[in-house]
Protein backbone atom coordinates (compact mmCIF):
# COMPACT_ATOMS: atom_id res chain seq x y z
CA UNK A 1 0.00 0.00 0.00
CA UNK A 2 2.86 1.87 0.29
CA UNK A 3 4.38 1.79 -2.78
CA UNK A 4 0.44 2.54 -4.12
CA UNK A 5 0.51 5.61 -2.09
CA UNK A 6 3.95 6.73 -3.75
CA UNK A 7 2.66 5.90 -7.54
CA UNK A 8 -0.96 7.72 -6.90
CA UNK A 9 0.93 10.63 -5.85
CA UNK A 10 2.62 11.29 -8.84
CA UNK A 11 -0.50 10.06 -11.25
CA UNK A 12 -3.08 11.83 -9.74
CA UNK A 13 -2.32 15.33 -10.21
CA UNK A 14 -0.74 14.26 -13.91
CA UNK A 15 -3.59 15.66 -16.59
CA UNK A 16 -2.23 13.52 -19.43
CA UNK A 17 -3.20 10.54 -16.82
CA UNK A 18 -6.94 11.62 -16.24
CA UNK A 19 -7.11 13.30 -20.26
CA UNK A 20 -6.28 9.15 -21.67
CA UNK A 21 -8.65 7.59 -18.95
CA UNK A 22 -11.34 10.22 -19.98
CA UNK A 23 -11.07 9.55 -23.69
CA UNK A 24 -11.46 5.27 -22.63
CA UNK A 25 -14.61 6.47 -20.64
CA UNK A 26 -16.12 8.28 -23.45
CA UNK A 27 -15.70 5.90 -26.19
CA UNK A 28 -17.16 3.39 -24.22
CA UNK A 29 -20.23 5.16 -23.51
CA UNK A 30 -20.40 6.72 -26.78
CA UNK A 31 -20.21 3.22 -28.41
CA UNK A 32 -23.01 2.04 -25.61
CA UNK A 33 -24.56 5.11 -26.62
CA UNK A 34 -24.81 5.19 -30.34
CA UNK A 35 -26.09 1.48 -30.24
CA UNK A 36 -29.16 1.64 -28.20
CA UNK A 37 -30.45 4.23 -30.73
CA UNK A 38 -30.03 2.10 -33.73
CA UNK A 39 -32.75 0.62 -35.85
CA UNK A 40 -32.52 -2.24 -37.75
CA UNK A 41 -36.11 -3.16 -39.66
CA UNK A 42 -37.93 -1.66 -37.36
CA UNK A 43 -36.49 -3.31 -34.83
CA UNK A 44 -34.56 -1.60 -31.79
CA UNK A 45 -31.15 -3.34 -32.12
CA UNK A 46 -30.53 -1.69 -28.36
CA UNK A 47 -32.93 -4.62 -27.15
CA UNK A 48 -31.27 -7.30 -28.51
CA UNK A 49 -27.86 -5.61 -27.93
CA UNK A 50 -28.52 -4.74 -24.08
CA UNK A 51 -29.84 -8.04 -23.23
CA UNK A 52 -28.54 -9.64 -20.19
CA UNK A 53 -26.41 -12.07 -19.38
CA UNK A 54 -24.91 -11.59 -23.15
CA UNK A 55 -24.55 -7.91 -22.52
CA UNK A 56 -21.33 -9.18 -20.94
CA UNK A 57 -19.94 -10.59 -23.79
CA UNK A 58 -20.46 -8.06 -26.29
CA UNK A 59 -19.36 -5.54 -23.36
CA UNK A 60 -15.81 -6.88 -22.68
CA UNK A 61 -15.56 -7.52 -26.39
CA UNK A 62 -15.65 -4.09 -27.40
CA UNK A 63 -13.71 -3.15 -24.21
CA UNK A 64 -10.55 -5.09 -25.14
CA UNK A 65 -9.76 -3.20 -27.97
CA UNK A 66 -9.51 -0.04 -25.09
CA UNK A 67 -6.76 -1.81 -23.53
CA UNK A 68 -3.87 -0.77 -26.26
CA UNK A 69 -5.31 2.62 -24.50
CA UNK A 70 -4.60 1.44 -21.13
CA UNK A 71 -1.35 0.03 -22.51
CA UNK A 72 -0.17 3.47 -23.86
CA UNK A 73 -0.78 5.26 -20.94
CA UNK A 74 1.48 3.03 -18.88
CA UNK A 75 3.80 3.60 -21.17
CA UNK A 76 3.77 7.12 -20.96
CA UNK A 77 3.56 7.29 -17.11
CA UNK A 78 6.93 4.78 -16.97
CA UNK A 79 8.72 6.50 -19.84
CA UNK A 80 7.95 9.70 -18.37
CA UNK A 81 9.58 8.89 -15.12
CA UNK A 82 12.99 8.36 -17.28
CA UNK A 83 12.71 11.59 -19.00
CA UNK A 84 12.79 12.73 -15.48
CA UNK A 85 14.59 10.87 -13.80
CA UNK A 86 12.52 9.62 -11.21
CA UNK A 87 13.05 6.34 -11.26
CA UNK A 88 17.00 7.01 -10.36
CA UNK A 89 15.43 9.13 -7.72
CA UNK A 90 13.31 6.64 -6.19
CA UNK A 91 16.55 3.94 -5.90
CA UNK A 92 18.46 6.53 -4.60
CA UNK A 93 15.82 7.09 -1.98
CA UNK A 94 16.46 3.67 -0.92
CA UNK A 95 13.35 1.88 -3.14
CA UNK A 96 15.02 -1.55 -4.76
CA UNK A 97 14.54 -2.32 -8.00
CA UNK A 98 11.90 -4.85 -7.52
CA UNK A 99 9.79 -1.92 -5.21
CA UNK A 100 10.07 -0.08 -8.45
CA UNK A 101 8.53 -2.54 -10.81
CA UNK A 102 5.99 -3.95 -8.10
CA UNK A 103 4.92 0.08 -7.52
CA UNK A 104 4.18 0.27 -11.61
CA UNK A 105 2.47 -3.26 -11.39
CA UNK A 106 0.38 -1.98 -8.47
CA UNK A 107 -0.80 0.81 -10.63
CA UNK A 108 -1.59 -1.62 -13.19
CA UNK A 109 -3.78 -3.80 -11.07
CA UNK A 110 -5.86 -0.41 -9.58
CA UNK A 111 -6.45 0.79 -13.50
CA UNK A 112 -7.85 -2.65 -14.56
CA UNK A 113 -9.79 -2.70 -11.34
CA UNK A 114 -11.13 0.60 -12.26
CA UNK A 115 -12.04 -0.15 -15.62
CA UNK A 116 -13.43 -3.24 -14.61
CA UNK A 117 -16.00 -1.99 -12.42
CA UNK A 118 -16.29 0.92 -15.01
CA UNK A 119 -17.60 -2.00 -16.85
CA UNK A 120 -20.08 -3.74 -14.66
CA UNK A 121 -21.42 -0.32 -13.85
CA UNK A 122 -22.34 0.61 -17.22
CA UNK A 123 -23.15 -2.32 -18.32
CA UNK A 124 -25.86 -2.78 -15.63
CA UNK A 125 -27.29 0.84 -16.54
CA UNK A 126 -27.46 0.24 -20.15
CA UNK A 127 -28.46 -4.04 -19.69
CA UNK A 128 -31.75 -2.81 -17.05
CA UNK A 129 -32.68 0.29 -19.20
CA UNK A 130 -32.85 -1.25 -22.56
CA UNK A 131 -32.46 -4.94 -21.78
CA UNK A 132 -35.55 -6.54 -21.76
CA UNK A 133 -34.15 -9.25 -18.58
CA UNK A 134 -33.94 -7.80 -15.85
CA UNK A 135 -33.82 -11.15 -13.82
CA UNK A 136 -30.86 -11.61 -11.19
CA UNK A 137 -29.84 -14.71 -12.57
CA UNK A 138 -29.80 -12.41 -16.19
CA UNK A 139 -27.45 -9.58 -14.39
CA UNK A 140 -24.82 -12.65 -12.22
CA UNK A 141 -24.54 -15.12 -15.51
CA UNK A 142 -21.81 -14.88 -17.73
CA UNK A 143 -20.73 -12.03 -15.27
CA UNK A 144 -17.54 -14.00 -15.02
CA UNK A 145 -16.29 -12.29 -18.35
CA UNK A 146 -16.07 -9.30 -16.89
CA UNK A 147 -13.29 -10.91 -14.21
CA UNK A 148 -11.55 -12.10 -17.62
CA UNK A 149 -11.61 -9.06 -18.84
CA UNK A 150 -9.53 -7.94 -15.87
CA UNK A 151 -6.86 -10.72 -16.23
CA UNK A 152 -6.93 -9.61 -19.79
CA UNK A 153 -5.73 -6.07 -18.94
CA UNK A 154 -3.61 -6.48 -16.71
CA UNK A 155 -1.75 -8.66 -19.34
CA UNK A 156 -1.42 -5.64 -22.06
CA UNK A 157 -0.54 -3.08 -19.20
CA UNK A 158 1.95 -5.72 -18.06
CA UNK A 159 3.32 -5.99 -21.56
CA UNK A 160 3.37 -2.35 -21.94
CA UNK A 161 5.25 -2.28 -18.36
CA UNK A 162 7.52 -4.34 -20.02
CA UNK A 163 8.16 -2.40 -23.34
CA UNK A 164 8.29 0.86 -21.64
CA UNK A 165 11.25 -0.34 -19.00
CA UNK A 166 13.10 -2.07 -22.51
CA UNK A 167 12.69 1.08 -24.79
CA UNK A 168 12.33 4.00 -22.15
CA UNK A 169 11.22 6.13 -24.92
CA UNK A 170 7.78 6.78 -25.27
CA UNK A 171 7.30 7.35 -28.67
CA UNK A 172 9.27 4.04 -29.78
CA UNK A 173 7.45 2.35 -27.19
CA UNK A 174 4.25 2.71 -27.87
CA UNK A 175 5.03 2.41 -31.07
CA UNK A 176 6.75 -1.21 -30.65
CA UNK A 177 3.67 -2.38 -28.25
CA UNK A 178 1.35 -1.82 -30.62
CA UNK A 179 3.44 -3.26 -33.69
CA UNK A 180 3.41 -6.37 -31.72
CA UNK A 181 0.16 -6.73 -30.57
CA UNK A 182 -1.45 -6.02 -33.81
CA UNK A 183 0.83 -6.60 -36.74
CA UNK A 184 4.14 -8.80 -35.34
CA UNK A 185 2.89 -11.80 -33.67
CA UNK A 186 -0.72 -12.04 -36.09
CA UNK A 187 2.09 -12.47 -38.71
CA UNK A 188 3.58 -15.21 -36.63
CA UNK A 189 -0.09 -16.77 -36.10
CA UNK A 190 0.53 -17.45 -40.18
CA UNK A 191 3.12 -19.67 -40.13
CA UNK A 192 2.26 -21.55 -37.03
CA UNK A 193 -0.18 -23.88 -36.40
CA UNK A 194 -3.62 -23.27 -34.82
CA UNK A 195 -2.48 -26.07 -32.19
CA UNK A 196 0.68 -24.02 -31.49
CA UNK A 197 0.03 -20.57 -32.02
CA UNK A 198 -3.42 -21.00 -29.84
CA UNK A 199 -0.61 -20.61 -26.71
CA UNK A 200 1.29 -17.05 -27.79
CA UNK A 201 0.97 -14.59 -25.62
CA UNK A 202 -1.60 -11.89 -27.43
CA UNK A 203 -3.94 -15.26 -29.02
CA UNK A 204 -4.43 -15.86 -25.35
CA UNK A 205 -4.85 -12.78 -24.29
CA UNK A 206 -7.56 -12.60 -26.62
CA UNK A 207 -9.09 -15.50 -25.89
CA UNK A 208 -10.17 -14.07 -22.56
CA UNK A 209 -13.00 -11.92 -24.27
CA UNK A 210 -13.84 -13.96 -27.62
CA UNK A 211 -15.78 -12.60 -30.19
CA UNK A 212 -19.72 -12.97 -29.89
CA UNK A 213 -20.96 -15.02 -32.12
CA UNK A 214 -17.78 -16.72 -33.57
CA UNK A 215 -19.00 -20.38 -33.76
CA UNK A 216 -21.40 -18.74 -36.59
CA UNK A 217 -18.21 -16.89 -37.96
CA UNK A 218 -16.52 -19.97 -37.87
CA UNK A 219 -18.89 -22.11 -40.13
CA UNK A 220 -18.78 -19.49 -42.92
CA UNK A 221 -15.18 -19.05 -42.82
CA UNK A 222 -11.86 -21.38 -41.63
CA UNK A 223 -12.05 -21.85 -38.13
CA UNK A 224 -9.97 -20.46 -35.91
CA UNK A 225 -8.66 -22.57 -32.72
CA UNK A 226 -8.88 -20.79 -29.59
CA UNK A 227 -8.96 -21.86 -26.05
CA UNK A 228 -12.10 -20.90 -23.96
CA UNK A 229 -11.83 -18.02 -21.61
CA UNK A 230 -11.58 -20.58 -18.89
CA UNK A 231 -8.95 -22.14 -20.01
CA UNK A 232 -7.01 -19.17 -20.98
CA UNK A 233 -6.78 -17.96 -17.58
CA UNK A 234 -3.95 -19.76 -15.99
CA UNK A 235 -1.26 -19.51 -18.96
CA UNK A 236 -2.28 -15.34 -19.22
CA UNK A 237 -1.52 -14.93 -15.33
CA UNK A 238 1.54 -17.30 -15.97
CA UNK A 239 2.52 -14.45 -18.91
CA UNK A 240 1.66 -12.15 -16.11
CA UNK A 241 3.81 -13.21 -14.50
CA UNK A 242 6.83 -13.86 -16.87
CA UNK A 243 6.29 -10.31 -18.20
CA UNK A 244 6.64 -8.39 -14.83
CA UNK A 245 10.27 -11.11 -14.26
CA UNK A 246 11.57 -9.83 -17.60
CA UNK A 247 10.28 -6.29 -16.42
CA UNK A 248 12.28 -6.18 -13.43
CA UNK A 249 15.26 -8.16 -14.81
CA UNK A 250 15.48 -5.34 -17.54
CA UNK A 251 15.35 -2.77 -14.47
CA UNK A 252 18.25 -4.39 -12.77
CA UNK A 253 20.53 -5.22 -15.63
CA UNK A 254 20.55 -1.41 -17.43
CA UNK A 255 21.37 1.48 -16.03
CA UNK A 256 19.20 3.50 -14.72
Amino acid sequence: MNLLRIELRKVLPYRTFWFILGIYALLMVLILYASSHITVNGTDLGTTAFTLPELWQRLTYVASYFNLLLGVLIIILVSDEYSFRTIRQQVIDGLSRQDVVMAKFFVVLTLAITSTVFLLVIGLYFGLVHGTNHSLSAIFSQSDFLLYYLVQAVAYMSLALLVSFFLRKSGLSIIAFIAYAKIIEPIIHFNVPDTLDKYMPMKVFNSLTPMPGQEILDQLTMPTELLSPAWAVLPSLLYIGLLLLLSFYTLKLRDI
